[in-house]
């Protein structure tokens, strides 16, 4: 049986070839940006040293040289390589994979399977892979630009090492710059902001900044542009966000942590990074008066009240102006004083529920409308707290075989500081009158 998924060597091609292809590095050493990861003491760098790569999945954003590196793998082990992309490979092409792999295995010749866009594959499909990995049929490794932990299935990560790539710096973007205008045998017509401009485009994307450079050559321009004409020239690629993907809990969670952190610029940022790739403002905005209720709580009362505010004046202005309303409330919230006393009380409290959720409360403080309950102790015994010296009648509410405990314990910090002082003098009194 001949092998389906070898290839047949193709003829020299005449035509023009594009920079991305020509620029391909032809072995690992060339590759830019994953120096982390290559490097000697790196974990495919460590893997090659010792002559034992295991199968991979590679996760990184676009363009930073996933399936480059799967080919260089095969290269440097000697593996045949084969390439299939989720999205275009059903069951019947697996199994002609597979089989492929099997005929080269007994001829001696080990197969790398390099699959792009692996997380695409559903779960059972993912099952599939299993036992030509487990009997050295193939050497997986998968691309992905999801997170594997979220997107693949735990006995596919078992058998695999999750290798980490990185999008690539400006410094290293220009370093392919540089490579780029070697290839092209001239310097890109572009003033330095202009340049500058170009790489930021990029987003640490290698495959679309070539892509750039080769529209920027193909002007052919006498002079050179400054960053406002390269603008008009080209239009900006969108910024990498996925309103149900990972990045979305990323960003999110930077926008939370930089209130939490109290930085208001660096809120307002992750605030306007989301706006910027489609995300709602709505959900923003039940976000941060999340933030107002976890982060800061009662040490400022009035955040909560701020956040309501901003959040019904979005939706009488709409966008784009209802978003200052929603920037204004993140300013606030990032420069209030910081609390968790209530979220933390709070989870104590519930935690504490599900351990003793079957003590009854004390009989003094339930309510008798019925002579049998009355008979029985219900209420017998219940201070009327408004009838106290001070309002206050120091008597026991949790349930008589549970030790009293103290959750909520306020930091000094804004209003929270008032209510310390009301702690302290509530259970000083209610030592005082439980004596």
């Amino acid at each position: 049986m001949s092998d389906l998924f070898d290839k047949t060597p193709l003829p020299t091609a005449s035509g023009p070839r594009p920079l991305a292809d020509r620029l391909r590095p032809r072995k690992l050493t060339e590759v830019i940006g994953q120096a982390k990861v290559l490097a000697e003491d790196g974990p495919l760098g460590s893997m090659l040293l010792s002559g034992s790569l295991s199968s991979l999945i590679l996760w990184g954003p676009p363009g930073v040289g996933k399936t480059t590196i799967a080919r260089l793998l095969a290269d440097e082990t000697d593996l045949s390589f084969v390439q299939i992309s989720a999205i275009f490979t059903g069951v019947p092409d697996l199994r002609k994979v597979f089989e492929s792999a099997r005929l080269r295995r007994q001829n001696g010749q080990g197969t790398l399977l390099f699959v792009d866009e692996i997380h695409r594959f559903n779960k059972a499909q993912q099952d599939g892979f299993l036992p030509y990995m487990e009997d050295g049929t193939i050497l997986l490794v998968g691309a992905t630009t999801e997170n594997p932990s979220f997107e693949l299935n735990a006995a596919l990560l078992s058998r695999s090492q999750v290798i980490v790539l990185e999008r690539l710096s400006l410094a290293e973007l220009e370093l392919l710059a540089q490579r780029a205008e070697h290839e092209l045998g001239n310097a890109l017509p572009l003033k330095g902001d202009a340049r500058e401009a170009m790489l930021e485009m990029a987003d640490g994307d290698g495959r679309a900044l070539l892509n750039l450079i080769e529209q920027i050559a193909a002007w052919k321009l006498d002079t050179h542009l400054t960053r406002d004409q390269l603008a008009t020239r080209l239009m900006r690629r969108a910024a990498k966000y996925d309103k149900s993907g990972e990045e979305h809990y990323n960003l999110i969670s930077a926008l939370h942590k930089s209130v939490r952190g109290s930085d208001p610029d660096a809120a307002l940022y992750w605030f306007a990074r989301m706006l910027e790739g489609g995300e709602d403002p709505r959900f923003l905005a039940r976000r941060i008066t999340r933030m107002a209720v976890e982060d800061i709580g009662l040490a400022d009362p009035q955040a909560q009240d701020i956040c309501l505010q901003s959040w019904q004046t979005y939706e009488r202005l709409g966008s784009p102006e209802g978003e200052l309303a929603l920037a204004q409330a993140l300013v606030y919230l990032a420069l209030a004083p910081k609390s968790n006393g209530v979220y933390t009380a709070y989870k104590a409290a519930r935690a504490a529920a599900k351990q003793t959720g079957s003590e009854p409360p004390p009989k003094h403080i339930l309510n008798a409308p019925t002579k049998m309950m009355k008979d029985i102790g219900y209420g017998t015994g219940y201070a009327y707290d408004h009838d106290a010296e001070d309002g206050f009648s120091g008597q026991n509410y949790f349930p008589d075989n549970m030790k009293r405990p103290v959750w909520y314990s306020p930091p000094e910090r804004g209003f929270e500081r008032e209510l310390n002082k009301r702690i302290d003098y509530f259970a000083k009194l209610r030592a005082k009158r439980q004596s």
